[in-house]
C-alpha cells in the first residue's frame, strides 16, 4: 500500500531573522496545509532548506512536524545525504521519532555509479523499518540519475523501498520505468507543472511546491483525476502553470517562501548561501499570485 495518495506538500521551513526555526509560525503552516487538505507533509526535503540544518536542527524540525501532525496524515522525513553512514543515522534516528516513511535523495557530490547507487540505498533501508521513497533529481545532484532498471530492482528487491520521486523532467525515461515496473513502483512527480502527465503514466501523486500557498487546489488536481473527472483535473493544471513557472523562476525555495511571505504566512528568510529574490522576479511572482487568487 502507498505511503500515501494525491498531493502531499514538501514543507517550507521557516526562520526567524535571526536565522532559528520559527515553530509558532511552522504550526500555522501545516495545520493550514491539513485544513487546505494536503494528503502528507513531506519534511526537510530540499524546499524545507535541510541541506543548511545541523543534524540537530534536522532532527527537532523532524519531531516538531510529526507531533503537530499528530498521525492526522502521514509525515515522510527527508533523510538522504552523500555519506550512507549519515544517511542510515538520520534515517534511524527519524523511525524513532515516528515518521510514517523517508524521502532518500540520491547522493549528491559523490557522482555514484548505479551500483553504488543500489548499495547506498540498500543499506539505509536495511537499518530501518518503515517505508522509503528514492529521489531521483539530476539537477541537483551532479547529473547522478537513478536508471529505471535501478529503480525498479530495488523496489523488488528491498521490502521497504517502495517508490520514486521523480524529478527528473525525462518523459521517455519516467514512461520506461513505469513499463518496467509493472505495479511495483509507486511513482510521485516531483514538478508541479507536471503533475497531471505523471498521473496519466501511472503515478499516485505529486510532492509538490505549489502546496505550500495552494494545499486545496494541488490536492484537487489530483483528486479530480482519481475521480475520473480528468478534464477538470487538467484545467487546474493548467490554472496553475503561470504561477508554477514564477515558483521557479529562482532556485527553490526562493520564490515559495517570497510568496508565502506575500501571503503573511511568515516563511521568514532563506539561510546561506541562498538569497532574497531579485526586485524584478518578485514582481512576476506576484503578478502570477494575482492571477491565480491568491492575493
Amino acid at each position: 500500500m502507498a505511503i500515501f495518495t494525491g498531493a502531499g506538500v514538501a514543507i517550507v521551513t521557516p526562520f526567524k531573522e535571526d536565522g532559528s526555526v520559527n515553530y509558532e509560525r511552522f504550526a500555522e503552516q501545516i495545520e493550514y496545509q491539513i485544513k487546505g487538505g494536503t494528503d502528507a507533509i513531506i519534511v526537510c526535503g530540499t524546499t524545507g532548506e535541510a541541506s543548511t540544518l545541523s543534524h540537530e536542527e534536522h532532527l527537532a524540525v523532524i519531531k516538531f512536524v510529526v507531533d503537530q501532525v499528530n498521525k492526522r496524515i502521514p509525515v515522510i522525513a527527508g533523510t538522504g545525504s552523500n555519506c550512507t553512514e549519515t544517511a542510515i543515522y538520520l534515517s534511524q534516528e527519524a523511525e524513532k521519532i515516528g515518521a510514517d516513511g523517508l524521502l532518500v535523495v540520491t547522493p549528491y557530490y559523490n557522482k555514484a555509479t548505479q551500483k553504488g547507487l543500489k548499495e547506498h540505498f540498500t543499506m539505509v533501508a536495511n537499518s530501518v523499518k518503515i517505508p522509503i521513497l528514492l529521489y531521483n533529481i539530476p539537477s541537483r545532484t551532479g547529473g547522478v540519475n537513478i536508471l529505471p532498471e535501478t529503480v525498479v530492482s530495488l523496489c523488488n528487491e528491498v521490502e521497504n523501498i517502495v517508490g520514486v520521486k521523480d524529478a527528473t523532467d525525462n518523459f521517455s525515461q519516467i514512461a520506461r520505468l513505469m513499463a518496467l515496473a509493472d505495479g511495483s513502483v509507486d511513482l510521485y512527480s516531483g514538478n508541479d507543472n507536471q503533475i497531471t502527465p505523471m498521473l496519466a503514466l501511472g503515478a499516485k501523486g505529486v510532492i509538490s511546491v505549489l502546496s505550500n500557498v495552494a494545499p486545496r487546489q494541488t490536492h484537487d488536481i489530483c483528486a479530480k483525476w482519481f475521480d475520473g473527472k480528468i478534464k477538470e483535473s487538467i484545467k487546474l493544471q493548467l490554472d496553475a502553470i503561470e504561477l508554477v513557472g514564477a515558483l521557479f523562476c529562482e532556485v527553490n525555495p526562493i520564490p515559495v517562501k517570497q510568496a508565502m511571505n506575500f501571503m503573511n504566512m511568515g516563511a521568514g528568510i532563506m539561510r546561506r548561501p541562498l538569497t532574497t529574490m531579485e526586485p524584478e522576479n518578485a514582481e512576476k511572482l506576484k503578478t502570477a499570485m494575482k492571477h491565480y487568487g491568491l492575493l
